[in-house]
């Protein structure tokens, strides 16, 4: 499918992780260094291009006005051991990725991008592990990524501790889906996993605060990209319209 925007791309070669990564980022037709932009930066980011087909979605919700100027970027993985490594909170890499997000990433995007400076202007997105990636990364730096979308996000109670320990919940706006179906989830782990009850004690956690929060459950839905990306359009929207 021809797409009417710009994907770019840079590789970083990271201090933090020792290793080199490519970035991507996807500039709307319209887009103008006249302009601001929001950004919101997937993890595992070639799965949301292909599988969630971010790209075609901003295309057409920015030629709809149904969202603001966003541009979209994505960073993704080497293998399943390597997600579990810097995703996890408990993974080996999880700090490194944390400072390579915070002092490698951001900078080069907002070298190349009229962007607003501003936590509340910037959203981290993920599913399944890279939505806890993404859920704690805003938890540990809320000045510097305002927005969290996470579709499944996996959540133990490492993940919990972290929730728990958070000092700034009301300076974030999170929103958050689960499928009524993923009630065993193979995981990397080399379990299965229930994914739905822990979903649920975070949302209370959540609603029980004073925060921008959105819940939603996706009826019969399992833990596979065909459900996220049917529900992909109504997440751009919601949060970035």
């Amino acid at each position: 499918m021809k797409r009417n925007g710009k994907m770019e791309s840079a590789m970083i070669d990271s201090i933090y992780l020792d290793e080199r990564l490519e970035l991507r980022w996807y500039k709307p037709e319209s887009f103008s260094p006249l302009y601001k932009y929001q950004l919101c930066i997937m993890q595992d980011g070639n799965d949301y291009f292909q599988m969630g087909r971010i790209a075609t979605l901003s295309d057409q919700l920015h030629s709809d006005s149904q969202i603001k100027n966003t541009v979209f970027a994505g960073i993704h993985y080497r293998d399943r051991y390597d997600r579990i490594d810097k995703y996890h909170p408990d993974g080996k890499k999880h700090e490194a990725f944390l400072q390579f997000l915070l002092h490698e990433v951001l900078p080069v995007l907002e070298d190349d991008l009229p962007t607003l400076h501003m936590g509340a202007t910037r959203t981290l997105m993920g599913d399944s592990l890279a939505g806890t990636l993404s859920l704690v990364a805003a938890l540990r730096f809320p000045h510097t990524f305002g927005g969290v979308v996470m579709q499944s996000p996996l959540v133990d109670e490492t993940v919990m501790r972290e929730v728990r320990d958070a000092k700034q919940l009301d300076s974030l706006s999170i929103y958050h889906t689960i499928g009524t179906n993923e009630t065993s989830v193979p995981t990397s782990f080399g379990k299965e996993m229930d994914f739905v009850e822990p979903n649920r004690s975070l949302q209370e956690y959540f609603q029980s605060k004073t925060m921008d929060y959105t819940y939603r459950e996706l009826e019969d839905a399992d833990h596979t990209w065909k459900y996220w990306q049917r529900d992909m359009k109504r997440v751009l929207t919601d949060v970035f319209g």
